[in-house]
């Protein structure tokens, strides 16, 4: 098991704050990989636990097959509304087939309950070609703009 760290490089919050704004807001994480002629940017749903943050994506995915070849990364978790406030930075990724069926439910139901859902039961028929995508070394700066834009 790969041991997680949270590198704060600057911004207002402090670990507590980020943790916070990463647990508790649902939105979904920008994550760029790099390729061979261009890096790629993807949304993705995400939660923050273990010190990591924990995405799903399809086995065959473009991004997968990115993370594998370069597991450098970058991402954003921020709103698209004023205030603007967030988190961005850098990290590790490794993908890990084998945590697919813990992680995806917890996504599903971050994202959208646990109320029966079509989507989410779709989401789950396809469950033995997902992986869960770990990130972590995580070289993170915050930023809010709330006292500037109120």
């Amino acid at each position: 098991m790969i041991v997680a760290t949270l590198d704060i490089r600057s911004g207002p919050w402090d670990r507590e704050a980020i943790e916070a704004f990463l647990r508790d807001t649902v939105i979904p994480i920008r994550l760029a990989s790099a390729g061979r002629t261009s890096p790629l940017v993807q949304s993705l749903w995400f939660l923050y636990d273990e010190g990591s943050l924990w995405c799903c994506t399809q086995r065959e995915a473009v991004l997968t097959r990115r993370l594998i070849a370069d597991s450098r990364c970058g991402f954003e978790v921020s709103g698209d509304l004023p205030p603007y406030r967030g988190v961005r930075g850098t990290a590790t990724a490794e993908v890990l087939p084998e945590r697919a069926a813990d992680v995806l439910p917890r996504l599903i139901d971050r994202y959208l309950g646990d109320a029966p859902n079509q989507l989410a039961s779709w989401l789950l028929s396809r469950l033995d070609r997902e992986v869960a995508i770990r990130l972590h070394n995580l070289r993170l700066t915050s930023f809010d703009f709330t006292t500037r834009m109120s």
